[in-house]
């Protein structure tokens, strides 16, 4: 069913009192950028999606291989709910190798897979990721209730006040083609500020994007080798340019996984493209739904989380001094289907 990453950190300036001082020396946090502009307009070229009532934070980032392997080591040291999956290790488009035996697993990540997209991941676990991420981060957090309440098999309605939680698709949608500047403003074809499909990058021997993070660029279409692949994940924000609202990959690299509308529903929502695919499954035009279980190479997580009033403070990783001047300022943070392989 599930599996994730980040090393533990607060998120609530309330729960900062609470959170034990090894939590933060190790900490890194997510990066997230604010998508504004409330009340905009839909794409109604393509199906009316898009259209959001409030400002809303979505990760800069596709999150990590390092990230979830520190969502893992805090806590699935049985893994109850199949967090790991053994692709991870096996295949070398994966970045997290388990070792040890139940009760008392750990997780490191491969050789150059550290910043490269978590793939191999499900919507469930996106899920506990986000009540992980709710509860604390710490290796006490429940995984099972928070923003979404894990009873059965189907995808459960994201809970009132979730504090981190998977975009529905039209904030997945918007954060990743909207033009900005205004609740009138068109939409972009590609995520990347362009209404041309992008050229795909090729990558070094670490798999750093030849793009970097400018121009018209997407990892897809098979075009980054490394690692002795045709084709591989590359490292997150080296892939070309960003969205309008800053946020990088959302064309290309891996699918991520949305909640459609919020509800309860068997099926969720992927979009954005991935390595091995041809330029429209980058576009906003192409979409798909797929049972919410479904692992794969191509496969990864963004989530969003709210702007009121309560941005997400980023934990400095060398102590507590850095916590206490958030306190004190009070500063917030902008920053599968199976596809058969």
């Amino acid at each position: 069913m599930a599996r994730f990453f980040l090393k533990p950190f607060s998120v609530w300036l309330a729960a900062l009192a609470y959170l034990p001082l090894g939590s933060i020396t190790n900490a890194e946090p997510i990066q997230w950028v604010t998508v504004g502009d409330p009340g905009n307009t839909a794409d109604t070229a393509v199906a009316g999606y898009g259209a959001v009532a409030t400002s809303f934070q979505i990760m800069k980032y596709e999150l990590t291989n390092l990230q979830y392997t520190d969502f893992l080591n805090s806590v699935a040291a049985t893994d109850t709910y199949s967090l790991y999956n053994t692709n991870m290790g096996s295949d070398a488009r994966g970045g997290i190798t388990q070792s040890g035996s139940s009760g008392f697993y750990s997780y490191s990540v491969k050789t150059d897979m550290g910043d490269k997209p978590v793939n191999y991941v499900s919507w469930f676990d996106a899920a506990r990721v986000s009540n992980w991420l709710m509860n604390g981060a710490t290796s006490s957090s429940s995984t099972e209730t928070g923003a979404y309440t894990l009873v059965s098999g189907d995808v459960p309605a994201v809970n009132p006040g979730a504090t981190f939680y998977i975009p529905t698709e039209n904030q997945w949608y918007k954060a990743a083609y909207y033009k900005g500047g205004g609740t009138s403003a068109d939409y972009w074809d590609y995520a990347t500020q362009s209404n041309t499909a992008p050229t795909a990058v090729t990558a070094g021997s670490t798999g750093i994007g030849s793009a970097g993070s400018t121009g018209n660029f997407a990892n897809y279409n098979i075009g980054a080798d490394w690692n002795s692949q045709n084709g591989n994940v590359t490292t997150v924000g080296t892939n070309g340019g960003a969205s309008a609202y800053g946020a990088f990959d959302m064309s290309g690299n891996v699918y991520e996984w949305n909640d459609l509308t919020g509800a309860s529903a068997y099926l969720s929502g992927i979009r954005g493209g991935e390595w091995s695919g041809d330029a429209f499954s980058q576009s906003s035009s192409y979409r798909s739904q797929s049972p919410a279980g479904g692992e794969s190479s191509s496969s990864g997580i963004r989530l969003a989380s709210p702007v009121s009033g309560s941005a997400v403070p980023e934990i400095d990783p060398n102590g507590l001094s850095a916590v206490l001047g958030l306190i004190v300022g009070g500063l917030g943070l902008l920053e599968r289907r199976r596809y058969g392989r």
